[in-house]
């Protein structure tokens, strides 16, 4: 086996994360090939119907010849494993986190985007700058998967700087006009504690630009300092006021637009998640954005789609809801991260082709520019 679009297929690799999610392999006995078409029917029957499945409906639907007994055996065995749970009203099972993990790991099978709809994807993705492909491409994600589209922007320190330029208000305040790699333009207001001449600013932009263009904002504040305190004394007037003015508009930002969301009442009308309570805690959870930013972020790393089911998560908002992520980026280097989050019930085999594809067509558009 391999890998479709980043996304990796049963094998190896799968029964790692498997172990990961669920203990040591070893635990756990190896699925026969009854058993797994068997768990496979009952999660796909359960994402479809919403409802139990009894061995009946699996009788019916797995293409096995076997009678309901024997079907109400290896259930018992997989409720036993931890993968099926029996509800109280019902003679039917429904799968548990561990079953949905073992069906995304090692069951699923999943197919890219038709190119027709991938060639869809690439033209609805517009923008001026990142910024607005950031917001086009989280809409597209809700569209497309019916469920919550995320998008985690840059960190401050990723972005590259093109050219600044310094327009003084009053002694003491000077408007900073910031132009990224990526087309996008920050206006800043400096409070500064002294005054600056138009020609010293004029002096500092024409320094800034001519020699870090193309280079991170974290990085120039970082080589300022260091050719500070190299400098010699001609140009020590000049990087000392460098410094200063960089230390405020090369600062990263407050950070309150750093995840966008779009789609978050799609969610109002999951059977999974229609408590009002949970709906509340998760409405809070889009609301601060910080903790759903921080798991966005645990996979800005990784190879491809990730997908964390319910407590794997380790926020308790999300308990009832799954959460599949990819990267996206520039040239090879990872940027950020996006995703849609859904319930745990959700038509996996759709949802990540959407998202992979989603990465990659937001990738394209950030690099062509």
């Amino acid at each position: 086996m391999g890998r479709i679009a980043g996304f990796e297929m049963p094998g190896v690799l799968a029964l790692r994360r498997l172990r990961h999610h669920i203990g040591d392999m070893s635990d756990v006995p190896h699925l026969d090939p009854r058993s797994r078409q068997l768990l496979r029917t009952l999660i796909s029957r359960h994402i479809h119907d919403g409802a139990p499945v009894g061995s009946q409906t699996l009788v019916e639907h797995a293409g096995l010849k076997v009678s309901p007994a024997t079907v109400r055996n290896i259930l018992a065995d997989l409720e036993e494993l931890g993968l099926l749970a029996s509800p109280h009203t019902s003679a039917g099972r429904i799968p548990t986190t561990q079953g949905y993990r073992v069906f995304v790991d090692s069951l699923l099978q999943c197919r890219p985007l038709p190119p027709t709809e991938m060639q869809k994807l690439r033209s609805e993705l517009a923008g001026t700058d990142t910024r607005q492909l950031l917001g086009s491409a989280s809409e597209l994600l809700s569209a497309m998967s019916h469920f919550v589209g995320v998008v985690a922007a840059p960190k401050p320190e990723s972005l590259v700087f093109r050219y600044i330029d310094f327009v003084p208000l009053d002694p003491q305040r000077v408007l900073a006009i910031l132009v990224l790699h990526d087309g996008s333009v920050q206006n800043r207001v400096l409070e500064l504690r002294r005054a600056f001449e138009p020609a010293s600013l004029e002096q500092v932009a024409n320094y800034l630009n001519a020699n870090f263009a193309g280079l991170p904002l974290a990085q120039i504040r970082r080589q300022l300092v260091a050719e500070l305190r190299a400098a010699r004394d001609e140009m020590q007037s000049l990087l000392s006021e460098a410094v200063e003015l960089a230390e405020h508009a090369l600062a990263p930002g407050e950070g309150s637009d750093a995840l966008l969301v779009a789609g978050q009442t799609r969610l109002m009308g999951a059977q999974a998640i229609s408590d009002v309570e949970r709906l509340r805690d998760l409405f809070e959870a889009f609301a601060h954005k910080r903790d759903i930013l921080q798991v966005l972020e645990r996979t800005l790393h990784a190879q491809g789609v990730k997908i964390f089911i319910g407590e794997e998560t380790g926020l308790a908002p999300l308990e009832d809801v799954t959460l599949v992520t990819a990267p996206y980026g520039r040239d090879g280097e990872v940027m950020g991260v996006l995703g849609v989050i859904g319930p745990t019930r959700m038509a996996y085999e759709r949802v990540i082709p959407v998202v992979q594809a989603t990465a990659a067509a937001l990738s394209e558009a950030i690099t062509s520019r």
